[in-house]
């Protein structure tokens, strides 16, 4: 049997190859100024649009890309867990260990 021709979904190889090549290339013959300058809004109509989409796009996203802003997000401060703490719930009694009388 041959190669599969209907590559789709999560694995279309060929064309996501394609896709990055097509990019390499556009980058690499120097377009890229130009064609941004080209694309900028020249009413403050289109600007207020773009913003407008920008804005709505970054209120679904989970957090600001760090590529971004240029810096890694500072990964949260690891906190010391409390000796006192129960690791049952709140409810439930806590059982005896092995050697312990019930109280």
């Amino acid at each position: 049997m041959g190669k599969k021709q209907n590559e789709h979904g999560e694995g279309n190889y060929e064309a996501t190859r394609k896709y990055n090549e097509g990019v390499r290339n556009f980058i690499r013959s120097g377009r890229v100024e130009p064609a941004a300058r080209e694309a900028a809004p020249t009413t403050e109509a289109d600007e207020l649009q773009m913003a407008a989409a920008e804005s709505e796009g970054k209120r679904r996203a989970k957090e600001e890309d760090p590529s971004l802003s240029g810096s890694m997000p500072k990964a949260p401060a690891r906190t010391k867990p409390d000796d006192t703490s129960s690791t049952t719930a709140p409810e439930t009694p806590a059982a005896p260990k092995p050697g312990e009388d019930e109280q």
